[in-house]
Order: C-alpha cells, then structure tokens, then sequence
C-alpha cells in the first residue's frame, strides 16, 4: 500500500464514512436542512449548521480515540466499555434509531423515483434495498469501497450545484444573506438538536476506524470527520437560502430549487446522487449491524447471511416509509431520538474521558513544611 492510500484510510475515510452515514434522506434532499437550520435564518443557519459542525468533530475524535484505546470495532463492544452491564440501553436506542432512518431513506427514494420518472414510490424503495444488500454482503472492504467511489459523485455534484445556483439565483443569494439579522433566538438548539440524533454515525462507522495506528491518529480523523460530513450541507444552505420562505414547505427542496433553475438534465444527476447518498446511509446502518453480530456472536458471518439479515432489517422499515412518508418522519421522530443518543452516548463518553484523565493525572505531593 502506498503512503498516500494508507494515510487516506487513517485520516480521511472514517470521515467520509461518518459523511456517508449522517448525509442520508433528510440532509441530501433539503429536507432537514429545511427543518433544522432555514427558521433561523440565512446566518442563523449557518451559526447553528457551524455548531453542529464543531460537536461532531468533538464527540467523533474522543469515540474514536476510546474504540482506538479498547480495541472496539463495533458498537456492541464500544459500550460495553462505556456503560458497561447497562450496554443495552444504546441497543435499544440504536434499533429504534435504525428503524426510523431507514424508513426516511425509503420514503425519499420512493419520492425521488416518484418525482423524478413517475414511478410508484415503492419502485424507488424496493431498488434501494437491493442495492444496500448487495453492498454490505462483501463485508468491510466491500463496504469501505462503496464509501470512496460514492463519495466522489456527492463532492463533485454538490460543487456543481452551488456553481449553478450562483450562476442562476445568485443576487437573490446574496440579498438573503445582506438583508437577514445576525444570528439570534434558538439557533444553538437547532444545531445541537440536528448534532444529537447525527452523531450516532461515529459509533456506527467503528468497523472503517481499523486502520489507526496510533491515539492521534484517531483524534485527527475524529477532527477531521465534523467538516467533511457538513460541507455538501452548507453547499445546499447557501442555494436554498434564495428561495426562503417557499422553500421551507416543500418535501424535496432539491427538486424545488432544480425545478425554479429550469435545469432538468441536472435534476436527474442531482436526484442520481440523492439516491447514492441514501445508499451510502443504508449502507453504513446495516454493515454496523452485521459486524455487531460478527464480532459477538462466534459466527464468520458469509454474504448470503449478511444479504438475509440486511432483508431482515431493510423489509420492515421500507414498510414503514410506505406507510408514513419522508416530511412526518423527520419532524416527528428525529427531535425526540437526539435526545435519547444525547443522554445514553454523548454524555457518558464525555464522562468517560474525563474519568480517564482525571484517573491519568497524578496527585501533586504535599509540600514539605
């Protein structure tokens, strides 16, 4: 392996697999963006997108730097270090947090196979669970291959995007951000709020984290992981702020924006891309899954079980996306989730290294009298 291919894998790809789980249904149609970040606001948005930013980097390099120290590879083993006999408190919350995830990511694949080539919804969610079963069946270099190449087409058409709405709507852009206040009101909570239910990715990506050498080198991936996974996002901020307020209602503010544009060739790349990002998510939840059962169960888990479990994980959840849509799902079920991660992740890791350092530092001898 050459010297660049094994730094990427130590600095970059947790980051781009950390990207990959967080950009999702909701982050690469708009719709949480819509959601989390437009009510406060062009400059609100950002200050809450920049806070968020700032806590994955945060809670990414100390989850990164324990699951270095311990050994963890995979969630189950990560908490039991963290929470120790009560690890199955996540367990709980990280299945609810599956269910409700993939469901959004099915219900924005049916809306994009519906919005895009008239097809049925259920067309576009069916297709995305064959794919993310026949990515995860190959394991950990299956998967972080699948990370890599999908990553390029996101970067790549997120910049293009940007450059066409500058192009296209770019006075309009500049007058939102001129015109708006400073940031002001709850714009902390948004950031918070959309960095809680989010930052579950850094546990769920343990598996592509076997590449550290070293504690920095977990640190440094961790730092580096919060501005990897949020630029595509401030990207897509930045476009849709020309369109406030309208575009704060609409389930697909990507469709909304291409649609106002008249760039229907792009419309289909973009949606193409949205697709590849729900894969990349689906991907990421599954494979963490399958490597829990792997590495706790004494069974070598083979591509056809690792295709079965991901069905028996993707049918149920595609059921539900059917049921409920993508607009109730976000809303309803991603504020009440932050703060359950929040209280049985965030907070005990932070507890957690500080008890390590606290347990490190040696007490200062009394002076002599």
């Amino acid at each position: 392996m050459s010297v660049a291919a094994d730094r990427f894998r130590r600095f970059l790809l947790p980051g781009l697999a950390f990207k990959a789980v967080v950009i999702g249904g909701g982050y690469a149609t708009g719709r949480e963006l819509a959601e989390f970040f437009l009510p406060f606001g062009p400059w609100g948005g950002v200050a809450a997108m920049a806070f968020a930013m700032l806590i994955w980097s945060l809670v990414a390099a100390a989850t990164f730097a324990v699951a270095f120290r311990t050994g963890a590879r995979d969630y189950r083993h990560f908490f039991e270090t963290l929470l120790g006999r009560g690890w199955f408190v996540f367990e709980i919350a990280y299945a609810v947090f599956v269910v409700l995830i993939l469901a959004v990511f099915g219900a924005a694949a049916g809306a994009i196979a519906h919005a895009t080539l008239g097809l049925p919804a259920m067309v576009g969610t069916i297709a995305l669970m064959v794919a993310i079963m026949g990515c995860v069946a190959f394991g950990n270099a299956g998967v972080e291959r699948s990370f890599m190449a999908l990553s390029v087409l996101l970067y790549a058409t997120y910049a293009i995007f940007l450059v066409l709405s500058l192009t296209g709507v770019g006075s309009e852009i500049e007058q939102a951000f001129a015109s708006a206040p400073a940031p002001a009101g709850e714009w902390p909570l948004g950031g918070l709020t959309y960095a809680g239910y989010n930052i579950i990715g850094a546990v769920m990506i343990l598996p592509v984290t076997r590449h550290f050498r070293s504690r920095r080198d977990a640190i440094t991936a961790g730092l580096v992981a919060g501005p990897l996974a949020m630029l595509p996002a401030l990207l897509f901020f930045v476009s849709m702020v020309a369109f406030l307020p309208d575009i704060a209602d609409a389930v697909l503010p990507s469709d909304y924006i291409l649609g106002r544009l008249g760039l229907p060739a792009f419309n289909f790349v973009f949606q193409l891309m949205i697709f590849a990002a729900l894969l990349e998510s689906g991907i990421g939840a599954v494979h963490a899954v399958n490597e829990r059962i792997d590495k706790t169960r004494d069974v070598v888990m083979t591509a056809p079980m690792r295709v079965a479990l991901a069905f028996a994980i993707l049918f149920p959840c595609m059921l539900v996306a059917d049921r409920v849509g993508l607009v109730d799902l976000i809303a309803s079920g991603y504020r009440a989730l932050a703060w359950v991660i929040i209280a049985v992740y965030v907070l005990p890791l932070f507890a957690y290294v500080a008890w390590r350092r606290v347990k490190r530092t040696p007490v200062p001898a009394p002076e002599a009298t």
